[in-house]
C-alpha cells in the first residue's frame, strides 16, 4: 500500500470506536496494520458485512490470555501498538508498556481510553456523551430552556479520541526518528474534548461567551449561524459570520439592510431570526441551494445521509466512495506525492503470526 506511512508496522488490538478508527486512519495513510482478534470473534467486533472501521488491515487471531508470547513476537518487529482497554488490563496480561518496550525499545505504545490512565474515573465505564458532559461542552450544546443536543458520537470518540490518538502516534514517531526511543501515548477522550473546546474557553475568558446556552455566536444564538426549515420540510444551514458574507445573505433573501437591525446588535437578533424563518419557509431546500450556489453567503443544503454522495463538491473530490457496494468516506487528508490507495471495504485476509513475522523480517 502506498502513502506517507508506508513501511510503518502497526499492531492493533481489536476494540470498538476510536481505537479502530485511529488504526483505520493509519492504514489509510499507508501503514501496514494487523488487527489482533480473539479466536472466537472473526474479522471484527461488528457484523462482518458492516465493519468499515476495520478496513485496510489483515487479521490475525491471538488469545491474549494464553498467547502473550505470540503477541510479543509481533511487538518486537512493530513500530506501533494500539490498544483501547481499560487501564491495567494490558499489565495484568503481562503486555503492559514496560514489558513491550523492554522487548522493543523503539515501540510507540498508544493507549486509547475515555478517562485516561489515571484519576478517580480512570477505571469507570463511559461513552462519548459522558466525556462531553463533564467538560462543559455538552452544556454549551443547547437552546434556551431545552436539554443539550449532541452531534452523535463525533466529538469525543472521534474528534477528541481517534484524531488525538493519531496525532500522538505521529508525534511519537517523529520524536523517535531523532531519539531512537519509543514511548507511551496516553490518549484520553476527556482530554481531547477539552482541547477541541479551546475556542470556547478563549472566548469565555475574554468575556465574549455566555454560559447561558443558545445565546452566543456559534451555539445557535445568532440568527445568521443557524439552521432553517424550508417549504418542503427540509433544511438549509446558514453561517455568514463575516459582514461581507452576511451582506450577500441579505441580498440573496431580497432584504434591505437599512430596514433591519445591525448584524451584531444582539437586541435585534429575535427580529432577524423571525424574518429569516419566514423567508426560508417560502421555498424548497433545493431552490435555496440553487439561489445561493454562486454566492458567498455561506448557505448550504442540509443533506440527508442517503444523498451525501450527490453534492457537487463531494462528488468532484470523491469525498465519499463506494467499494463493494458500500458507501464510505475516502481516506483523508490527501498528498500530492504519495496518493493513498482506494480504501478496502472490509478487513483484509486473515493471516498467521508466522506469516507476519516472515513479512516483517
Amino acid at each position: 500500500m502506498g502513502g506517507p506511512l508506508a513501511g510503518v508496522r502497526v499492531v492493533e488490538l481489536a476494540g470498538l470506536g476510536p481505537a479502530p478508527h485511529g488504526a483505520m486512519q493509519l492504514a489509510d495513510l499507508g501503514a501496514d496494520v494487523v488487527r489482533v482478534v480473539r479466536p472466537d470473534t472473526g474479522p471484527g467486533l461488528l457484523p462482518a458485512d458492516g465493519d468499515l472501521l476495520s478496513r485496510g488491515r489483515r487479521i490475525v487471531e491471538i488469545d491474549l490470555k494464553t498467547g502473550s508470547a505470540e503477541l510479543l513476537e509481533l511487538v518486537a518487529k512493530a513500530d506501533v501498538l494500539v490498544e483501547g482497554f481499560r487501564p491495567g488490563v494490558m499489565e495484568r496480561l503481562g503486555l503492559g508498556p514496560d514489558r513491550c518496550l523492554d522487548v522493543n525499545p523503539r515501540l510507540v505504545f498508544a493507549r486509547m481510553t475515555g478517562w485516561g490512565q489515571d484519576g478517580p474515573l480512570a477505571l469507570r465505564a463511559g461513552h462519548d456523551l459522558n466525556y462531553l458532559s463533564v467538560t462543559g461542552s455538552l452544556a454549551a450544546m443547547a437552546r434556551p430552556g431545552e436539554p443539550p443536543r449532541f452531534p452523535m458520537n463525533l466529538v469525543a470518540d472521534f474528534g477528541g479520541g481517534s484524531m488525538l490518538l493519531v496525532v500522538g502516534i505521529l508525534a511519537a514517531l517523529v520524536e523517535r526518528a531523532s531519539s531512537g526511543r519509543g514511548q507511551v501515548v496516553d490518549a484520553a477522550m476527556v482530554d481531547g474534548v477539552a482541547l477541541l473546546s479551546q475556542m470556547m474557553w478563549s472566548l469565555r475568558g475574554q468575556g465574549w461567551w455566555s454560559d447561558e446556552p443558545g445565546t452566543n455566536l456559534l451555539d445557535g444564538g445568532a440568527p445568521f449561524y443557524d439552521v432553517y426549515a424550508c417549504a418542503d420540510g427540509r433544511y438549509v444551514a446558514v453561517a455568514p459570520l463575516e459582514p461581507q458574507f452576511y451582506a450577500d445573505l441579505l441580498h440573496g433573501l431580497g432584504l434591505d439592510p437599512a430596514t433591519l437591525p445591525d448584524q451584531n446588535d444582539r437586541s435585534g437578533w429575535p427580529m432577524l431570526r423571525e424574518t429569516f424563518t419566514k423567508i426560508f419557509a417560502t421555498r424548497d431546500r433545493d431552490d435555496w441551494a440553487a439561489r445561493f450556489a454562486d454566492r458567498d453567503a455561506c448557505v448550504t443544503p442540509v443533506v440527508e445521509p442517503a444523498d451525501v454522495a450527490d453534492p457537487p463538491q463531494l462528488a468532484a473530490r470523491k469525498t465519499m466512495v463506494t467499494v463493494d457496494r458500500r458507501l464510505q468516506a475516502a481516506p483523508a487528508p490527501r498528498f500530492d506525492r504519495t496518493p493513498a490507495d482506494p480504501p478496502h471495504a472490509l478487513p483484509g485476509e486473515s493471516t498467521t503470526v508466522a506469516d507476519l513475522l516472515t513479512r516483517w523480517s
